[in-house]
């Protein structure tokens, strides 16, 4: 005896569902070598219509030995540093601020602007580890004790990701 028609229906369906499911995939995979082929080849110097007919290992191998042979400078100054993306994080804070600020009225407009002109002074002179660019020389500025800049919070992803927002 077998089982009710309820009780097979969702196994049929994933039955059915399989083979277009692995058909969608395997054309993703496919997509993204030939794209991946289309930018290496280039980058090797290797003429496409010279290698027509690659394997997908052949096509990987080539990327893993470009990106292997790449310069560690290179990687280094393509990605921001921590203290750029704080800049850059605390100026669009800043900026948001300037906008909203004045239209929701919950300062005086006095008050917000004077606000608004401190904020702007420590966005030019602050970094994130809470020291001002001048005091990095190890001389205290003879004027006034620091203030401390708003840091950011320690990433589990590691550095360059945090934004304030």
């Amino acid at each position: 005896m077998g089982l009710p028609r309820r009780a097979r229906e969702p196994t049929e369906l994933r039955k059915s569902l399989k083979p277009l499911l692995e058909k969608r995939r395997r054309a993703r995979i496919n997509e993204s070598l030939r794209q991946l082929r289309a930018l290496v080849l280039p980058l090797l110097g290797l003429e496409s219509s010279g290698c027509s007919k690659l394997e997908k290992a052949d096509i990987l191998e080539m990327t893993v030995r470009f990106l292997q042979e790449l310069p560690a400078s290179s990687c280094l100054a393509a990605a921001p540093t921590p203290s750029d993306s704080y800049r850059e994080g605390y100026g669009a804070c800043l900026a948001r601020l300037a906008r909203v600020l004045p239209a929701c009225g919950a300062l005086e407009r006095a008050l917000g602007a004077r606000l608004l002109e401190h904020l702007r002074q420590r966005a030019a002179g602050a970094s994130p580890d809470g020291g001002r660019p001048e005091d990095s020389c190890g001389s205290p500025s003879p004027s006034a004790p620091p203030t401390p800049a708003p840091s950011p919070p320690a990433s589990p992803r590691g550095p360059g990701l945090w934004r304030p927002w």
